[in-house]
């Protein structure tokens, strides 16, 4: 830690940056990797484990990592690993609306008011029974 700690200050006296700490607010270290590493996003899949947003391809995370028990619905990894599965390993969870606003021309958010096909299909709707009052109703999967 303290050779690229070295390492990233002559960086910056090279430059001449002033030399800034994040203090206790370890978001702006977490967006700091989210903005190098925005291609390397993952949104976990209803059925099992993650999907990469930018190839779809089914992913996990490795057991072994301290995020394995949490299971955030975004994360950005450093490096996947084949083995039985393909695992992410160096993982970060990180907030969904850090894609959109670190890389615009990578990923734009989506239309509220557009559904896909499969969001349609699960639509909830009231279905009325003639056997109890107006107002009560219950909840359904629609088809189509």
């Amino acid at each position: 830690a303290q050779d690229v700690r070295k390492q990233l200050v002559t960086i910056m006296d090279r430059y001449r940056l002033d030399l800034l700490s994040s203090g206790k607010n370890y978001k702006i270290v977490c967006k700091a990797i989210t903005a190098g590493f925005f291609t390397n996003a993952a949104k976990k899949d209803p059925q099992e484990g993650y999907r990469t947003l930018v190839d779809q391809n089914h992913v996990y995370l490795f057991p072994g990592s301290a995020l394995f028990s949490k299971s955030p619905e975004y994360v950005i990894y450093h490096e996947l690993v084949m083995t039985t599965k393909e695992y992410m390993r160096n993982c970060l969870a990180i907030d969904a609306k850090w894609l959109y606003e670190l890389a615009p021309a990578f990923y734009k958010k989506a239309d509220p008011n557009t559904m896909t096909r499969a969001k349609r299909k699960e639509k909830i709707e009231p279905l009325f029974d003639r056997f109890n009052p107006k107002d009560a109703w219950r909840l359904s999967r629609r088809r189509g």
